[in-house]
Protein backbone atom coordinates (compact mmCIF):
# COMPACT_ATOMS: atom_id res chain seq x y z
CA UNK A 1 0.00 0.00 0.00
CA UNK A 2 1.49 3.07 -0.67
CA UNK A 3 1.74 6.05 1.90
CA UNK A 4 0.49 9.58 1.80
CA UNK A 5 1.62 13.00 2.65
CA UNK A 6 1.41 14.59 5.72
CA UNK A 7 2.74 13.41 9.49
CA UNK A 8 3.34 9.87 8.59
CA UNK A 9 4.12 7.51 10.09
CA UNK A 10 1.48 8.52 13.51
CA UNK A 11 0.49 5.23 14.15
CA UNK A 12 1.79 2.04 14.20
CA UNK A 13 2.42 0.07 11.01
CA UNK A 14 1.63 -3.60 9.90
CA UNK A 15 4.00 -5.55 8.06
CA UNK A 16 2.64 -8.61 6.22
CA UNK A 17 4.79 -11.27 5.88
CA UNK A 18 2.80 -13.27 3.70
CA UNK A 19 4.73 -16.97 5.03
CA UNK A 20 4.55 -18.69 8.08
CA UNK A 21 6.09 -17.92 11.21
CA UNK A 22 9.68 -18.90 11.04
CA UNK A 23 10.11 -18.89 7.62
CA UNK A 24 13.10 -16.73 6.29
CA UNK A 25 11.00 -13.83 4.88
CA UNK A 26 9.78 -13.70 8.12
CA UNK A 27 12.84 -13.84 9.96
CA UNK A 28 14.09 -11.40 7.70
CA UNK A 29 11.31 -9.09 8.46
CA UNK A 30 11.81 -9.73 12.19
CA UNK A 31 15.44 -8.52 11.98
CA UNK A 32 14.96 -5.23 10.17
CA UNK A 33 11.30 -4.45 11.95
CA UNK A 34 12.78 -2.87 15.23
CA UNK A 35 15.15 -1.19 13.73
CA UNK A 36 13.04 0.56 11.01
CA UNK A 37 10.81 0.89 13.77
CA UNK A 38 13.41 3.15 15.63
CA UNK A 39 13.97 5.17 12.88
CA UNK A 40 10.71 5.66 11.97
CA UNK A 41 9.33 6.41 15.61
CA UNK A 42 6.38 4.02 15.42
CA UNK A 43 6.16 0.18 15.87
CA UNK A 44 6.58 -2.26 12.94
CA UNK A 45 3.57 -5.36 13.86
CA UNK A 46 4.57 -8.40 11.78
CA UNK A 47 1.23 -10.45 10.63
CA UNK A 48 2.41 -13.34 9.21
CA UNK A 49 -0.43 -14.38 6.77
CA UNK A 50 1.16 -17.52 5.07
CA UNK A 51 -0.51 -19.77 2.45
CA UNK A 52 -0.79 -20.70 -1.43
CA UNK A 53 2.57 -19.69 -1.96
CA UNK A 54 2.56 -15.61 -0.12
CA UNK A 55 -0.94 -15.15 -2.36
CA UNK A 56 -3.36 -15.09 0.60
CA UNK A 57 -0.94 -12.32 2.24
CA UNK A 58 -0.06 -10.68 -0.88
CA UNK A 59 -4.13 -10.24 -1.58
CA UNK A 60 -4.68 -8.70 2.14
CA UNK A 61 -1.98 -6.51 1.34
CA UNK A 62 -3.87 -5.73 -2.18
CA UNK A 63 -6.78 -4.92 -0.12
CA UNK A 64 -5.75 -2.55 2.60
CA UNK A 65 -6.08 1.05 2.77
CA UNK A 66 -3.18 2.70 0.37
CA UNK A 67 -2.03 4.77 3.37
CA UNK A 68 1.03 3.30 4.36
CA UNK A 69 0.42 1.72 7.67
CA UNK A 70 0.12 -1.67 5.70
CA UNK A 71 3.73 -2.91 4.13
CA UNK A 72 4.75 -6.16 3.02
CA UNK A 73 8.15 -8.17 2.80
CA UNK A 74 7.76 -10.45 0.14
CA UNK A 75 10.45 -12.88 -1.57
CA UNK A 76 10.65 -13.79 -5.46
CA UNK A 77 7.35 -15.50 -5.30
CA UNK A 78 5.60 -12.59 -5.60
CA UNK A 79 7.03 -12.07 -8.76
CA UNK A 80 5.89 -15.56 -9.79
CA UNK A 81 2.71 -15.37 -8.73
CA UNK A 82 0.91 -14.97 -11.95
CA UNK A 83 2.49 -17.39 -13.63
CA UNK A 84 1.71 -20.16 -11.59
CA UNK A 85 -1.85 -19.35 -10.52
CA UNK A 86 -4.49 -19.42 -12.93
CA UNK A 87 -6.55 -16.57 -11.34
CA UNK A 88 -5.19 -14.28 -8.75
CA UNK A 89 -7.57 -12.33 -6.26
CA UNK A 90 -4.82 -9.05 -7.17
CA UNK A 91 -2.64 -7.09 -9.83
CA UNK A 92 1.12 -8.13 -9.27
CA UNK A 93 2.33 -4.95 -10.52
CA UNK A 94 -1.37 -2.86 -10.22
CA UNK A 95 -1.72 -2.98 -6.63
CA UNK A 96 1.60 -2.75 -5.06
CA UNK A 97 4.28 -0.16 -4.82
CA UNK A 98 7.86 -1.52 -4.63
CA UNK A 99 10.13 -0.17 -2.00
CA UNK A 100 13.36 -1.48 -1.83
CA UNK A 101 15.27 -4.70 -2.01
CA UNK A 102 16.01 -6.19 1.35
CA UNK A 103 18.45 -8.65 0.93
CA UNK A 104 19.36 -11.99 -0.94
CA UNK A 105 19.12 -15.40 0.14
CA UNK A 106 21.29 -18.25 -0.95
CA UNK A 107 19.58 -21.57 -0.98
CA UNK A 108 21.09 -25.27 -0.15
CA UNK A 109 20.21 -28.10 -0.78
CA UNK A 110 19.48 -30.53 2.62
CA UNK A 111 18.91 -33.88 2.24
CA UNK A 112 17.03 -36.03 5.41
CA UNK A 113 19.37 -37.38 7.54
CA UNK A 114 17.58 -40.51 8.14
CA UNK A 115 18.11 -41.33 4.35
CA UNK A 116 21.73 -41.59 5.12
CA UNK A 117 22.95 -39.46 1.98
CA UNK A 118 25.88 -37.55 2.14
CA UNK A 119 26.57 -36.50 -1.35
CA UNK A 120 25.08 -34.96 -4.65
CA UNK A 121 26.26 -38.08 -6.21
CA UNK A 122 24.73 -40.49 -3.79
CA UNK A 123 20.71 -38.51 -4.21
CA UNK A 124 21.36 -38.98 -8.09
CA UNK A 125 22.10 -42.51 -8.01
CA UNK A 126 19.20 -43.06 -5.50
CA UNK A 127 17.11 -41.32 -7.48
CA UNK A 128 17.78 -43.14 -10.58
CA UNK A 129 17.69 -46.82 -9.02
CA UNK A 130 14.08 -46.07 -8.26
CA UNK A 131 12.90 -43.59 -10.63
CA UNK A 132 9.44 -41.94 -8.85
CA UNK A 133 10.69 -43.34 -5.22
CA UNK A 134 11.88 -39.69 -4.10
CA UNK A 135 9.86 -36.50 -3.05
CA UNK A 136 11.24 -33.21 -1.99
CA UNK A 137 9.88 -30.52 0.44
CA UNK A 138 8.82 -26.90 -1.05
CA UNK A 139 7.82 -23.91 0.82
CA UNK A 140 4.67 -23.64 -1.35
CA UNK A 141 3.23 -24.97 -5.32
CA UNK A 142 5.23 -21.85 -7.38
CA UNK A 143 7.85 -21.06 -4.73
CA UNK A 144 11.15 -20.15 -5.12
CA UNK A 145 11.97 -23.68 -3.74
CA UNK A 146 9.61 -25.42 -5.73
CA UNK A 147 11.48 -23.95 -8.92
CA UNK A 148 15.13 -24.50 -8.35
CA UNK A 149 13.92 -28.45 -7.19
CA UNK A 150 11.97 -28.37 -10.45
CA UNK A 151 15.10 -26.71 -12.66
CA UNK A 152 17.35 -29.46 -10.84
CA UNK A 153 14.94 -32.55 -11.47
CA UNK A 154 15.16 -31.55 -14.59
CA UNK A 155 18.50 -30.92 -15.13
CA UNK A 156 19.72 -34.61 -13.19
CA UNK A 157 16.90 -35.92 -15.34
CA UNK A 158 15.50 -37.91 -11.91
CA UNK A 159 12.11 -38.03 -11.03
CA UNK A 160 10.50 -36.75 -7.76
CA UNK A 161 7.20 -35.93 -6.18
CA UNK A 162 6.92 -32.55 -5.11
CA UNK A 163 5.38 -31.95 -1.52
CA UNK A 164 4.38 -28.46 -0.96
CA UNK A 165 4.15 -26.90 2.64
CA UNK A 166 3.18 -23.31 4.48
CA UNK A 167 6.52 -22.26 4.29
CA UNK A 168 10.04 -23.58 5.02
CA UNK A 169 9.87 -23.98 8.52
CA UNK A 170 7.46 -26.62 7.88
CA UNK A 171 9.32 -28.33 5.62
CA UNK A 172 12.61 -28.27 7.21
CA UNK A 173 10.78 -30.05 10.06
CA UNK A 174 9.67 -32.26 7.69
CA UNK A 175 13.01 -32.97 6.35
CA UNK A 176 14.29 -33.23 9.56
CA UNK A 177 11.45 -36.26 10.95
CA UNK A 178 12.57 -37.97 7.38
CA UNK A 179 9.19 -37.98 5.85
CA UNK A 180 10.65 -35.97 3.11
CA UNK A 181 13.71 -36.95 1.01
CA UNK A 182 15.09 -33.55 0.38
CA UNK A 183 14.85 -29.85 0.36
CA UNK A 184 15.98 -26.87 -1.55
CA UNK A 185 16.02 -24.58 1.39
CA UNK A 186 17.03 -20.86 2.07
CA UNK A 187 19.98 -20.60 4.54
CA UNK A 188 18.65 -19.16 7.41
CA UNK A 189 16.21 -21.86 8.76
CA UNK A 190 18.88 -24.78 8.36
CA UNK A 191 21.92 -23.22 9.53
CA UNK A 192 21.71 -24.15 13.07
CA UNK A 193 21.41 -27.65 11.62
CA UNK A 194 23.88 -27.57 8.71
CA UNK A 195 26.38 -26.36 11.92
CA UNK A 196 25.53 -29.29 14.17
CA UNK A 197 26.06 -31.45 11.27
CA UNK A 198 22.90 -32.99 10.65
Amino acid sequence: AQAHTGAWPNKPIRVIVPFPAGSTTDIIARAIADKMGASLGQSLVIDNRGGASGTIGQAAVASAAPDGYTLMVHSSSHTVSPSTFAKLPFDTLGDFAGITPISTTPNVLVISPSKNIKTLAALLAAAKAKPGSMNFASAGQGSATHLNAEKFKMAAGIDALNIPFKGSAEAVNEILAGRVDYYFSPIAPVIGQIKDGQ
